[in-house]
């Protein structure tokens, strides 16, 4: 399997000849979704679900489908009728010859006063995790996490104490659009060093084997 990162939280994964996009939102590339067989989407926050990036895709791709949750699928399900499924925690499916397990159900805590959205995780091919904007720790191993590094509901204690739960072999960062290159050494030297497991970052547009 080929992951791609593209920017903040987006990210593609290619396997026998197929493509799988997550998360392509407002501040990853206006392409991002050009090109998917099927496209996941973890919650309805714009920088995770943008509706021109995902029509783009689907309009590129006639046989392109999408898993998101209800709060998603409700806004786009009337343009596409029957290549939107609806998923929840719990749910397993295969996409464009990828296994996916959901995981998860609520968005991390941004603040008190602030209502709780839906957010849902996904585990692909039982190996790699997206968890969007929540910490969610799957009920089974994870060998690769997407680690969303800097957000307005995280600090870096959390981030790091997340890795240790989850005790992946490896982790590349995620939702890091709103993390400076002056900052990005202090997140590297810290989790790398705190977090004990194998931590890296791409920068968009690079790619790795898994």
């Amino acid at each position: 399997m080929k992951l791609t990162k593209k920017s903040h939280a987006c990210i593609r994964l290619e396997k026998d000849g197929r493509t799988l996009v997550i998360d392509p939102g407002m501040f990853s590339e206006e392409d991002s979704a050009l090109g998917a067989d099927a496209v996941l989407v973890t919650h309805e926050h714009p920088d995770h679900f943008d509706e021109n990036r995902l029509r783009a895709g689907l309009e590129s791709n006639p046989a392109a489908e999408i898993w998101t949750l209800r709060s998603v699928a409700d806004k786009i399900s009337a343009a596409f009728p029957g290549r939107v499924h609806t998923v929840g925690h719990g749910d397993t499916f295969s996409a464009a010859g990828f296994d996916v397990q959901v995981h998860g159900e609520l968005h991390a805590v941004i603040h008190p006063d602030i209502p709780r959205i839906t957010n849902i995780g996904f585990l692909v091919d039982g190996a790699l995790f997206h968890p969007g904007d929540a910490l969610t720790v799957p009920e089974q191993p994870v060998d690769t996490l997407m680690l969303p590094v800097m957000a307005p509901w995280n600090k870096i204690s959390e981030v790091i104490d997340y890795v240790r739960e989850i005790k992946p072999r490896r982790a590349f960062d995620i939702h890091d659009a709103l993390l400076t290159d002056l900052a990005r050494p202090i997140y590297d030297r810290q989790i790398g060093a705190l977090g004990g497991t194998d931590h890296g970052r791409l920068t968009p547009g690079d790619s790795t084997e898994l």
